[in-house]
């Protein structure tokens, strides 16, 4: 009988320096936070800037444009992108992919041939921060090259475009400015 206890103590010392070693996996490293204070900061200036532009055309500034084919209509905010404010304090990852998009759709846009007569450089600046800290959690989207447009539309689609980016920026100043807070 001792010789077999002899030979099961053996196996369980021995046994371990048999099995292959695992090494632990290294913990991976933590995504980085989005800093939602400067992302307030810049989408409130955002807002401000689109908001004081002034209108070239002066006969645009009565005008209301839509465009009918909402396949061509830029990236929004919807309700099932999760920017309530229940849904962004558990999980923003959606959330902040459409703003994402949508800040890309815009600065894109800015740099296209509609802008090329009308640069707004304080406007790019501030979209080009606010990507930048978004980006850090998300990475970048893909690009979608805007279409060649003709001249003479260039003020109707600039007046449409700034609406919209209005829009779009009060929407996503919201969301920042509750998460925060």
């Amino acid at each position: 009988m001792a010789p077999l206890r002899r030979l099961r103590l053996c196996l369980c010392l021995c046994l371990p320096l048999l099995l292959p070693t695992t090494t632990a996996a290294p913990a991976p490293a933590p995504a980085p936070r989005i800093d939602w204070a400067a992302c307030r900061s810049l989408s409130r200036e955002l807002s401000r800037l689109v908001a004081t532009l002034k209108e070239p055309h002066r006969i645009l500034e009565e005008t209301h444009l839509s465009e009918e084919d909402p396949k061509n209509w830029p990236p929004r905010i919807r309700c099932s992108d999760a920017c309530d404010p229940s849904t962004l304090d558990t999980n923003n990852t959606r959330c902040l992919g459409r703003i994402l998009q949508g800040l890309q759709h815009y600065r894109d846009l800015l740099s296209s041939d509609i802008f090329t007569a009308r640069r707004l450089p304080p406007l790019e600046a501030a979209l080009d921060q606010l990507l930048g800290l978004v980006q850090q959690e998300h990475g970048r989207p893909p690009r979608h090259p805007m279409a060649p447009s003709e001249a003479w539309a260039h003020p109707l689609l600039q007046r449409l475009a700034l609406q919209r980016l209005q829009s779009f920026a009060a929407i996503m100043s919201r969301i920042f400015t509750h998460s925060a807070s």
